[in-house]
């Protein structure tokens, strides 16, 4: 999977290319996959206008709405969302990976290349999730969101995309960037429960509805950033 550094700052337009090319952050590094022969790993987008709540959508919503409180804001470092982080993937079974600590955190997710915002979700005085996402022109994406197991009951990594649908269709962006779709894995599968949406599939964004494919007319167009052309070299 190969890993590239921005080499000058990058900023919405930047973001909203990158993304439509397939490209994923994490930290200040950028990537994208490249497995040949294996394509298993499909980007994933939703058009926000176009997009329709589901009723158990809006039962998330409505519970969130009634007994928590969200707060959009920079991204924070600090002991209880390490904590956070850490319990949820051991409560996930999120691999063997040792607990993090917080430059860990910090490389992983808030040292961003682009403008990043979190999703704070409090029950009373209760740190219970965090969702980070990424801001472009006329696009977001959906980075990780952790979240206390014992705060199931609110569904969070769902509440987040739907937070993150709703941030965009305030802020007058078109797309939300769910990240790799895996039909096999049961961590990634989940993005097809958000309709209608977007895969790219070798190298075109294929329109799926109700697990129909149909082509869509837009292609990716990365290769030339900002005035001095790509800004990207892989290491």
């Amino acid at each position: 999977m190969p890993l590239l550094y921005p080499v000058s700052p990058l900023d919405g337009d930047d973001v909203d290319q990158l993304l439509a090319g397939g490209f994923r952050r994490s930290g200040s590094l950028l990537y994208y996959t490249r497995c040949a022969p294996c394509h298993a790993c499909e980007p994933t987008r939703v058009e926000v206008n176009a997009f329709r709540l589901s009723n158990s959508f809006k039962r998330v919503l409505r519970r969130a709405d009634k007994e928590l409180t969200l707060t959009w804001q920079a991204p924070v470092v600090d002991p209880a969302r390490v904590r956070l982080y850490n319990a949820h993937r051991a409560g996930r079974n999120l691999g063997n990976s040792p607990p993090i600590d917080m430059a860990d955190y910090r490389g992983f997710l808030t040292d961003s290349c682009w403008p990043t915002l979190e999703l704070e979700m409090r029950r009373g005085d209760q740190l219970i999730g965090i969702s980070i996402m990424d801001v472009g022109s006329t696009s977001v994406s959906a980075v990780y969101t952790h979240f206390d197991p014992a705060a199931s009951r609110y569904s969070p990594g769902t509440l987040g995309v739907l937070k993150q649908l709703e941030w965009a269709a305030k802020h007058q962006r078109r797309w939300v960037y769910l990240g790799l779709y895996v039909s096999s894995n049961p961590h990634l599968n989940y993005k097809s429960r958000y309709l209608p949406q977007q895969r790219l599939i070798h190298g075109e964004w294929v329109e799926i509805r109700d697990g129909a494919h149909t082509p869509s007319a837009e292609k990716p167009s990365w290769t030339n950033l900002g005035t001095g052309g790509s800004t990207l070299p892989e290491t």
